[in-house]
């Protein structure tokens, strides 16, 4: 999406691999929007799911990025360079006018804020 990117919801780890939770962050983003690829890859799968229309791009080293509702014009196997359209914003989705990004390395979801620069840096402190 275009800048300024607003966080809608954010992401909340489940406590277990099948727990409720929000395995990804809502990003603002109106109906009819571009969306465009965080950084280079393979698109890996593109189609409905759950009747929402999902892209999904390999970026290598284990991590996979997912964007629904996100009409794409490409298909599994295409390659996408950073910041090239992968699609625009569709309306079925748990959100309105929002695009939901989620993250898998190796298969695991994680914040996609730990790519995008928006997670406060940890600070240990001692026992006593």
């Amino acid at each position: 999406m275009s800048p300024p990117i607003r966080v809608r919801a954010p992401y909340r780890a489940p406590e277990h691999p099948y727990g409720p939770g929000h395995r990804g962050i809502d990003l603002d983003a109106a109906f009819g929007s571009e969306v465009r690829a965080p950084a280079s890859g393979v698109v890996s799968f593109a189609g409905m799911v759950a009747g929402r229309p999902v892209v999904s791009i390999t970026h290598g080293d284990g991590i996979v990025s997912s964007f629904e509702p996100v009409a794409g014009t490409l298909a599994a196997g295409d390659e996408v360079a950073a910041g090239a359209v992968i699609g625009t914003v569709g309306t079925v989705g748990h959100c309105e006018d929002c695009v939901h990004l989620g993250v898998r390395v190796d298969g695991v979801y994680v914040s996609p804020l730990v790519f995008l620069g928006g997670l406060p840096r940890a600070v240990l402190l001692p026992l006593e």
